[in-house]
């Protein structure tokens, strides 16, 4: 009985791995294309994948950080989706290469007029930004995700030191320091990203790190379930055999 019980305790504990791993999967998340160094310009994507089995995601919309405004934001065009760039003054002007800028991108909306994204399938969504602030070191984007059945998910919680992860994180871009000689950027950055992939492929498409911890942590659950019911049935047999 306490071999079966070990057995049992092993399994359950991959599972409940597995089942707290798999939210990190669903997150709408940012990343840039190479660097995001402070102070430089990056070719930024948010990656959105479909939570749904039933549902077609058909409009995302990022509002951009509004106590670090960007002064160049430009979205990559699309097939299959419609593009809105939303600009708001601002209430303190910004100076980029000497000139004064009086308004900066606040929101970009990209609105599907074919299927979307689909079950199963995520996307990325690519826009070049910059000039990046050299006085932050990340930067949250708050996204909002529609679905063909009108369901609408809020992406807008801020994560806070010291506590756990919210329900629906917002995406979050973190700067790296400038180089020395004055390169704010990295030509990997201007490299074209591919556009639908299925789900299945999300590993190998993308170094986001909290899907990396998930899958982490999902293979030593694994792991961790199937030697403990290997060990009870190893068990098992040697008390049948003696």
């Amino acid at each position: 009985m306490k071999v079966s019980r070990l057995a049992a305790s092993g399994a359950l504990a991959g599972a409940a791995v597995l089942a707290l791993s798999g939210p990190a999967f669903a997150h709408v998340s940012v990343q840039p294309e190479g660097t995001a160094a402070k102070g430089g310009y990056a070719v930024v994507d948010f990656k959105v994948p479909n939570e749904r089995d039933d549902a077609s995601t058909t409009k995302l919309e990022v509002t951009f950080p509004a106590d670090h405004p960007l002064a160049s934001a430009m979205p990559e065009p699309m097939d299959g989706w419609k593009i809105k760039v939303t600009k708001s003054e601002l209430a303190k002007p910004l100076e980029v290469h000497g000139k004064k800028i009086t308004e900066a991108v606040s929101k970009i909306t990209w609105t599907a007029d074919g299927k979307g994204i689909e079950p199963g399938y995520f996307e990325k969504f690519p826009v070049s930004v910059g000039a990046l602030p050299e006085d932050a070191d990340e930067l949250v984007f708050k996204a909002v995700q529609t679905y063909d059945n009108k369901e609408v998910v809020r992406w807008i919680e801020v994560q806070q030191d010291g506590q756990e992860e919210p329900e629906n994180p917002a995406p979050v871009l973190t700067l790296s320091a400038a180089s020395e000689d004055g390169h704010h950027g990295s030509t990997a950055a201007e490299d074209a990203s591919d556009k639908t992939t299925p789900a299945a492929s999300d590993s190998a498409a993308t170094s986001d790190g909290s899907d990396t911890t998930a899958r982490v942590l999902a293979v030593v659950g694994i792991a961790v379930g199937a030697l403990g019911v290997a060990y009870g049935v190893l068990a098992g047999r040697r008390r049948t055999d003696a």
